[in-house]
């Protein structure tokens, strides 16, 4: 832990990182001032930046209470990676035909989705439940639940090919719970706030409003945000299965799954015990790090990536970072930059060098390994991961 702040009649802060931007650290003073807000107060990851009403890259505990803007709209977004029995001299020369293999196989972007006739069969579980939740309330269907399982989405989703220390070959993606998740996560946000205006109750910012525990709305989104994330949880582990049989259509080396690593999320909400008390843990930007844990830190598209174990550190609600974490917003990033400084920055991987990733460039991300560097009480680097092909949405 790098700092602690703590103002009078506000929870503390607690900070893993010496440098924070006045948005975000205002951000947390406003969390720190809701009554709900367990007595160890929020961890501050040192990935963080300023997000909606809640700074990404926090760990919020929660007393009976839950606030839908802290988890967000990318319900259950999150990372899976799996080491192959391939090395790094099993992979063809050039990846470009490998690349435009998934790309074909996995639909990308916004509103990528699957011809309903190639669809993933979506498991009986979670229809039955997305059938139950939009019979209750009819605005968050999403008619492309079924054609969304087991596709990639579009910002700093990704799909990558990485070779870690031994130069044994992994892949790794990062995606979440789609058009559905995001439907359930604006309609419970809003919903939300009116409750706050029915009630009269003031807050230092809208987005902070929030659902008390044993109310029809809590109860309701905690059905509902368990169902996106167990989604995403199925998106991600979809998707997996199809990005290796695009490998092996395109590597004539047999090979197998020796190791998976996580499937975890790092936008979610869960009831875990801390500090001798039941609570309500939003990560937002934030994965669960417990002792012996295995988690996934990826760095941005020219980085390295890291395997972690968790070290179970109770001061961050045994937690840790989800990633580098943005420097720079989107449209900063396409001023600063342009394509030949993408071109530079991702030199030795293969990837789209176009104004339409360009906001995902490197230099638009904290340095991943600093990163790592404040937060070695909370994880340990178990394998250090460089990709060499990365598939992006638009």
């Amino acid at each position: 832990m790098k700092q602690v702040i703590h103002e009078k009649g506000s929870r503390p802060i607690k900070i893993w990182t010496d440098e924070i931007d006045a948005n975000a650290l205002q951000q947390l003073k406003n969390l720190a001032q809701l009554p709900f807000i367990a007595p160890n107060g929020v961890a501050c990851m040192p990935d963080v930046h300023a997000g909606i009403g809640a700074t990404v890259g926090t760990v919020i505990a929660t007393d009976k209470a839950i606030i839908p803007a802290a988890v967000g709209v990318d319900i259950g977004c999150g990372m899976n990676a799996v080491r192959l029995s391939l090395k790094a001299s099993d992979l063809p020369d050039s990846l470009l035909t490998l690349r435009h293999q998934i790309e074909r196989d996995v639909p990308l972007g916004t509103g990528g989705k699957h011809p309903v006739d190639r669809a993933p069969e979506i498991p009986e579980f979670l229809r039955k439940q997305y059938t139950r939740i939009t019979d209750k309330h009819a605005k968050i269907f999403n008619r492309n639940a079924d054609v969304q399982l087991g596709t990639l989405g579009s910002g700093n989703h990704f799909i990558e090919i990485c070779l870690d220390q031994n130069q044994d070959v992994w892949v790794m993606l990062h995606s979440g719970s789609r058009g559905a998740g995001n439907l359930i996560g604006r309609y419970f946000i809003e919903k939300a706030k009116r409750r706050m205006e029915q009630y009269f109750i003031s807050l230092p910012d809208g987005d902070l409003a929030y659902f008390p525990e044993d109310t029809d709305d809590f109860n309701d989104y905690v059905e509902a945000v368990q169902w996106a994330q167990d989604y995403a949880f199925e998106n991600r582990r979809t998707m997996m299965a199809a990005v290796i049989a695009a490998m092996r259509r395109h590597i004539p080396v047999a090979f197998t799954i020796t190791q998976e690593a996580i499937n975890c999320h790092h936008n979610y909400v869960e009831q875990e015990k801390h500090f001798g008390h039941n609570l309500w843990v939003t990560r937002k930007g934030a994965i669960r790090a417990r002792e012996g844990d295995l988690g996934i830190i990826p760095g941005s598209m020219g980085q390295r990536s890291y395997i972690v174990r968790g070290k179970g550190n109770p001061e961050s609600y045994c937690s840790c970072s989800h990633g580098a974490g943005r420097k720079m917003s989107r449209t900063a990033a396409r001023k600063t930059f342009t394509v030949a400084d993408l071109v530079a920055q991702t030199t030795g991987v293969e990837c789209r060098k176009d104004t339409a990733v360009l906001d995902e460039i490197p230099g638009a991300y904290k340095s991943i390994d600093e990163v790592m560097a404040q937060q070695t009480d909370l994880v340990e680097v178990v394998h250090t991961l460089k990709q060499v092909l990365c598939v992006k949405g638009t």
